[in-house]
């Protein structure tokens, strides 16, 4: 990670945002040259007009490289994996495959997680529903169950290595205290979390990208 904007790859993200985490890991573990430029989101960050110019969604992560902006998680790991050389797929069978799993992922693990997640921990105190939060909570258990069982006889989720998918897949997982998961229901997808954070440039989403502790205004 570089600290000059003069970086090929400009991350717009900020700590606590699971979806830009994934795509600031895979440019550190390819040992890319990238700036995180930090967004506001909880002072309206995404709000912004020159926020929205680059991506109408009001969404982070947003990447720039090479006069191009790109948005959405799934779209820039699949940009990098092309331009970096790393951990794309290698052949069409597992371009499918990890296209696959991280369309899921979209759709029934990192929704669920990242709903879930936010209500409890950055919502006021009593505003949340118990049912709404106990529909959540079992949409994210099924989910990690449907994992699990996939991780079971596997160290990736895609082949015998690191892939786009695991990035995917795992950008919410490190914040497990957060929504209260327990490893020990999940013993395979925790052992694959554990392998993904032994790379030897791994590092926490709140050590990775700006943003971290909020302020005491924003928590």
């Amino acid at each position: 990670m570089s600290t000059t904007t003069a970086s090929p790859y400009v991350l717009h993200c900020f700590a606590q945002s699971g979806n830009a985490y994934k795509v600031a890991l895979m440019l550190e573990l390819a040992g890319a040259e990238w700036t995180p430029v930090w967004n506001d989101f909880f002072g309206g960050g995404t709000r912004d007009p020159a926020f929205r110019a680059k991506n109408v969604m009001g969404e982070v992560p947003v990447l720039e490289h090479g006069g191009r902006t790109l948005a959405q998680s799934g779209v820039i790991l699949d940009y990098l994996a092309t331009t970096l050389g790393r951990f794309g797929p290698a052949d069409d069978d597992e371009r499918r495959e990890v296209l696959r799993w991280t369309l899921w992922d979209n759709h029934k693990l990192t929704a669920n997680i990242a709903t879930l997640r936010w209500m409890l921990n950055f919502t006021p105190a009593g505003s949340n529903d118990p049912a709404v939060i106990a529909f959540l909570r079992a949409r994210a258990k099924s989910a990690l169950k449907t994992l699990e069982s996939h991780l079971a006889d596997r160290r990736y989720v895609v082949a015998d290595r690191l892939t786009i998918a695991d990035f995917s897949l795992v950008g919410y997982l490190y914040f497990a205290d957060e929504f209260g998961l327990d490893w020990k229901d999940h013993p395979a997808v925790a052992s694959w979390t554990r392998r993904i954070a032994e790379e030897p440039r791994w590092k926490h989403p709140y050590d990775l990208m700006p943003g971290h502790p909020l302020p005491s205004e924003a928590a």
